[in-house]
């Protein structure tokens, strides 16, 4: 199907690069949201149960045609000196479970006695998925009083911060009860990677919207408006933590093989396409323009993220002329382009417009998802009559790269994971004066 063969791993598999990644018609909630809208999936909310101080429990209901889920939402009356993003916080505004079905009363109570608890408290298999999450203190109280008042929030404020709600947490398969992965992977639903996550945050992210126009009507009566769509669409849910992702990466070699191959080939299988039609390029040329509209938008503190979207920003426009002007007629165009990116444009750009040139083949790229998981665990036991020159010869081949490193050197040995005793969190140390082995290990 390619005649343009995928990137080598030397070239893509490096941290700046992997960074510079943009959303593609491959990641996780864009393959959910498709099947979602494929296969026409009905949504409910069964039940409301919020006081005037926003407390109370939710249950929203998703229907697949062949299964339903619940996420029931759980909402708290948090002070403010007990809100905290760390990991061993222990009381959130709003705390959440996936549950396989529609739970009964009976359920909901059992669940009310642990999801709350978090990782104090035990779920089951019926169980999917475990979070929370805490308000904006910037955004939420703002979006309240506007609406209590009759009136829609700022644009710009919402713009800003892009989220009501935060979470601190998505746990899954198989933590604190939760029903493993395993048990679940048959279900064409979840057969691609974080699909019960996905759409544990897809569903949350509805209960915020509602919690949030609960709460402006308990303060204003019925003076108070509804969060107008437009601005509900450009707010998301907020993440506030990644500690489980160093961890993740080291265990979990071949996902992360998997999702790299599957977009690579992606991008192999277009810059392979001989001729295109004047309805692919008008469709990549908007999603460009659409792209730059969007980073204008982007707003951060951090100084070199914001030196990173400023080259992009500069990289759009020399893009969007570049393709303007570009004789889409010759042969293999998106190939050329990519071409033209390495050498005219910075990491950010390349791979944004990796991405985006993947936007007008869904035939070609779609089914790609169906091989992002990583199900082959019984493959891989290890073979005890393995002798041990075997495995050095392995480990030689594979981790060769690390020998040629000096660990006698600062530079290579002057950080060190460790857990903080006051946060109780992973943290990467700073640099040492001598090499780490002249220090006894966290």
């Amino acid at each position: 199907m390619t005649t343009i063969p995928r990137r080598e791993p030397d070239q893509v598999m490096r941290l700046a690069r992997i960074g510079s990644f943009h959303q593609s018609r491959l990641s996780f909630m864009r393959i959910l949201t498709r099947r979602m809208a494929r296969e026409a999936w009905s949504f409910s909310r069964p039940q409301f149960e919020i006081d005037a101080n926003g407390v109370g429990v939710a249950v929203y209901c998703v229907d697949t045609g062949e299964r339903r889920y619940s996420l029931v939402a759980f909402a708290h009356d948090l002070p403010a000196e007990m809100r905290s993003d760390r990991v061993i916080a222990q009381a959130w505004d709003c705390t959440f479970t996936l549950f396989d079905g529609v739970p009964t009363s009976e359920d909901i109570s059992r669940l009310s006695q642990n999801v709350p608890l978090q990782e104090a408290g035990r779920i089951t298999q019926s169980e999917l998925s475990l979070s929370r999450a805490n308000r904006s203190v910037r955004l939420w109280g703002h979006v309240v009083d506007r609406l209590a008042q009759g009136v829609q929030p700022d644009a710009a404020e919402i713009a800003k911060v892009g989220y009501l709600m935060r979470t601190t947490a998505v746990y899954g398969s198989g933590k604190f009860g939760a029903a493993d992965y395993e048990t679940l992977a048959d279900r064409p639903e979840f057969a691609a990677p974080f699909q019960v996550e996905m759409l544990s945050v897809y569903l949350i992210r509805t209960f915020v919207r509602d919690l949030v126009n609960h709460a402006a009507v308990q303060k204003g009566g019925d003076g108070a408006v509804a969060l107008a769509s437009d601005l509900a669409c450009r707010l998301g849910i907020g993440n506030s933590t990644g500690l489980g992702m160093a961890p993740f990466l080291l265990n979990h070699p071949v996902l992360i093989n998997n999702w790299i191959t599957a977009r690579e080939e992606a991008i192999a299988r277009v810059r392979s396409i001989l001729t295109v039609s004047r309805n692919d390029v008008a469709r990549f040329l908007e999603l460009l323009a659409r792209t730059a509209l969007s980073c204008a938008d982007w707003r951060t503190s951090h100084e070199v993220q914001a030196n990173k979207i400023a080259v992009l920003k500069w990289d759009l426009e020399q893009t969007a002329t570049f393709a303007a002007q570009m004789d889409w007629a010759i042969e293999r165009p998106w190939d050329y382009l990519v071409r033209w990116s390495q050498d005219h444009v910075g990491l950010e750009m390349q791979e944004c417009l990796a991405s985006l040139i993947l936007e007008p083949y869904a035939e070609l790229v779609d089914s790609l998802a169906d091989g992002m998981s990583d199900l082959g665990h019984a493959d891989r036991a290890i073979d005890g009559a393995m002798s041990v020159a075997k495995l050095r010869d392995i480990i030689t081949e594979v981790y060769g790269w690390a020998r040629d490193f000096d660990w006698s050197a600062k530079e290579n040995c002057a950080r060190v994971w460790y857990v903080s005793e006051e946060k109780l969190e992973p943290r990467l140390g700073e640099r040492f004066d001598e090499p780490i082995a002249d220090y006894e290990q966290p």
